[in-house]
């Protein structure tokens, strides 16, 4: 196309082409992705899930996803996909002038600011309150945890709260060291590949990340999961003026690690005392972190 040889200036193998009709052609497009330079999607039926998904998962990879565009309609979702867009558009004579004004849009194929990396913060706990009565699920580990270790849970994914642990002796409970109590199905879990998976979307043999008091990562593997109705305890806090929450079974056995390392039950928890949260405020798409704003509450 005429409109096409005005930007392109790569050479013709640089681009893997996929037909983009179902999820196999995703799943096609998704593995070419740090493996050339630059995919070229054509959709038959024009969706914007599968063009957010190739977004994402190309950020950083070093591959650019070209879409190929037929109607003006469609020109914009292309352009602001997941609010970053695809790197190119490929259009004929046409659509040349409309996708031009589309490029020229504020925001339009502009880099967003990069969000600070994830790192430990302190939190203070605003509020405790009633969370209602749901399925609460419970982590089993193939290996052991040691004290201060838990895993980033919550239902904001930006800030994640550390969850201790079963490794506390209790009057009434023994100690279950492979067990976490991490809360309502609807949780985030950060997995070991920095990811995050809904807890409803856990199974046996995922690895997950296990986060330490200082910060630093482990993988371990899933055994299984445990998911029973359970009372909840609501309990929002906040960090840097960005505020999260967790909603986490009513038991003195689920406790939320402390700076330093500590821990304290969400029994025994009350306003005005100070948590660690996984701070990381990129937003997320299927799990994957990519720059850009979300607001979760």
């Amino acid at each position: 196309m005429n409109g096409a040889s005005r930007i392109w200036k790569g050479r013709a193998h640089d681009v893997a082409e996929v037909a983009l009709d179902d999820f196999r052609s995703q799943e096609e497009a998704l593995s070419l992705i740090g493996m050339v330079p630059w995919v070229l999607v054509r959709c038959s039926d024009w969706t914007m899930i599968p063009l957010e998904n190739l977004v994402a998962a190309s950020r950083g990879s070093g591959t650019r996803i070209a879409a190929a565009i037929a109607n003006e309609t469609d020109l914009t979702g292309a352009a602001f996909a997941l609010d970053h867009g695809v790197d190119a558009i490929l259009v004929a004579d046409d659509l040349w002038g409309p996708a031009s004004e589309v490029a020229g849009l504020p925001g339009a194929s502009k880099d967003t600011p990069h969000s600070p990396p994830a790192k430990i913060s302190t939190a203070e706990i605003t509020s405790i309150e009633s969370g209602g009565i749901g399925e609460r699920t419970c982590i089993d580990l193939t290996q052991r945890l040691d004290d201060g270790e838990g895993m980033a849970i919550g239902s904001v994914s930006g800030l994640l709260c550390l969850v201790h642990g079963e490794t506390v002796p209790s009057d009434y409970v023994p100690t279950r060291p492979f067990r976490i109590n991490a809360g309502a199905v609807h949780s985030y879990a950060l997995m070991a590949d920095g990811s995050t998976k809904y807890l409803s979307e856990l199974s046996a043999g995922d690895d997950v990340a296990i986060v330490l008091p200082d910060g630093s990562q482990r993988p371990a593997t899933i055994g299984r999961l445990k998911i029973e109705r359970r009372p909840f305890l609501l309990i929002r806090y906040l960090s840097q003026e960005y505020e999260g929450q967790i909603i986490a079974q009513q038991a003195e056995t689920v406790r939320l690690v402390t700076p330093g390392g500590g821990y304290i039950s969400v029994t025994d928890a009350a306003a005005g005392d100070e948590i660690s949260v996984l701070s990381d405020l990129r937003m997320r798409h299927m799990g994957l972190a990519l720059e850009g704003g979300t607001i979760e509450r």
